[in-house]
């Protein structure tokens, strides 16, 4: 029986708030219901802390580098204790923005044209190839940030600069700019949980739409399309959940524009705060948000 919960929250990422925050919030939900649950920073205590509490699964609400992309996963295979989500190689594939969007183009999913750009592109080139090959505005992503950490929409006037602000990246994506609706659907297990709309006040879906109260971003549920688009849709999320080889809880990042679904990205981990969207989904599905968690826990297993 499930009852010694390790939950693992906090990190060095710039998406440490938010683990925080899904951290106490899963934490606090679960001690209400009766488990022993310990709240781990992913330190150099982490090793006593699992053999000291000896948790029956590790929750790992890391969000960000170090958290989601295969390096905690790997570590959390050596202590052989079920940990919930994707495993090594899944986690570190949808991290990264270029080999995700390649196996994507490989199976037939629908996501924006893209390059990847590094520092030592002449300027007057770069400006030469978006004309080429996306045209303006584009998007200007990090290869592996979440929760749209430093994403931009850039014109020609001031892409440089924006490039310049975040050259700490090394490598960045230039993707084409889809406008349209945005559509975030869950998948739970092999199943396809539902989707939800967002009209976020702000220019897109941007951290500040994401967690900040006050940008109001309004959520619609159901989602108003044909049972023939939804289906589509949710189709798309579970097919790009298994090529990518996800396990437990995803969340997919679409755009629906002049009637198709470009994929966005996948999240192997997300967030579980008040805000957050897979609970707003199962909610409305009937599943709570204690019952969403303790199916998360019986799901969780070693993987790589």
């Amino acid at each position: 029986m499930i009852k010694k919960i390790l939950v693992l929250s906090g990190g060095i990422s710039k998406e440490r708030s938010i683990s925080l925050d899904t951290g106490a919030q899963v934490a606090k939900e679960l001690k209400k219901n009766g488990y022993q649950v310990k709240i781990s920073e992913p330190d150099y205590n982490l090793s006593k802390n699992i053999k000291n509490f000896r948790p029956n699964v590790i929750f790992n609400a890391l969000h960000g580098q170090f958290g989601e992309d295969g390096y905690i996963q790997s570590i959390l295979e050596s202590f052989k204790i079920p940990y919930t989500h994707s495993g090594v190689i899944a986690s570190s594939i949808a991290m990264d923005k270029e080999i995700s969007k390649k196996i994507f183009i490989k199976n037939k999913i629908k996501t924006p044209k893209f390059f990847t750009y590094s520092y030592d592109m002449i300027s007057s080139d770069l400006i030469k190839k978006i004309k080429k090959k996306l045209k303006f505005p584009v998007v200007v992503k990090p290869l592996n940030e979440g929760s749209s950490v430093n994403v931009f929409i850039c014109g020609k006037k001031n892409i440089l600069k924006i490039l310049s602000s975040i050259k700490t990246y090394k490598k960045v994506m230039i993707e084409e700019f889809i406008g349209g609706r945005e559509i975030q659907v869950a998948v739970m297990g092999n199943k396809k949980l539902g989707a939800i709309e967002l009209k976020p006040k702000r220019k897109f879906y941007d951290y500040q739409a994401k967690y900040n109260i006050s940008a109001k971003t309004e959520h619609i549920i159901p989602v108003k399309l044909s049972t023939k688009k939804m289906k589509k849709l949710l189709n798309i999320a579970l097919k790009a959940h298994n090529k990518i080889g996800c396990k437990g809880v995803t969340r997919s990042d679409f755009k629906f524009y002049n009637g198709k679904f470009y994929l966005l990205e996948i999240n192997t981990q997300p967030g579980m705060t008040k805000l957050s969207l897979v609970p707003e989904i199962a909610a409305y599905k009937g599943i709570s948000f204690l019952k969403l968690i303790q199916w998360m826990l019986r799901d969780a297993s070693t993987k790589k």
